[in-house]
């Protein structure tokens, strides 16, 4: 039921942009960033009962925690980067969009070395000499 309440606010927005746009261009780029931000912040409950059951499977599967709070946060930067991009790119600035998306690969690479290392480094013990 929420997505459809999702889907028609977004409907709604995207007209009442549509008309804005032609007389107030900036009046409808506010409209539809306030109301990008609040279909993401509606959704922050939903990511949260999704990082709750993630961390109870995790310490079940006695998965150490500093992997699952990197995933996590790689998912995090991730998802933040995805909106920024979107939102500066509906502001006609394309070029910092690319950017925005870059310094979130970026960001994600760094955060995934411990993973990567501790992988390498399992593999390496696996293999004989």
């Amino acid at each position: 039921m929420e997505i459809i309440q999702v889907v028609g606010l977004g409907l709604v927005t995207t007209f009442l942009v549509l008309v804005i746009k032609e007389q107030k261009p900036v009046f409808a780029f506010l409209l539809a960033t306030f109301v990008g931000i609040v279909i993401f912040l509606s959704l922050v409950t939903k990511v949260g009962e999704v990082i709750g059951i993630l961390e109870n499977l995790a310490r079940h599967a006695k998965v150490n925690g500093l992997f699952m709070e990197t995933v996590l946060k790689i998912i995090g930067i991730a998802y933040i980067a995805e909106f920024g991009a979107q939102v500066t790119r509906d502001a006609g600035q394309g070029s910092i969009a690319s950017k925005i998306e870059l310094a979130g690969k970026v960001l994600i690479m760094v955060m995934a070395i411990p993973i990567v290392t501790v992988i390498i480094e399992t593999i390496v013990q696996i293999l004989p000499a």
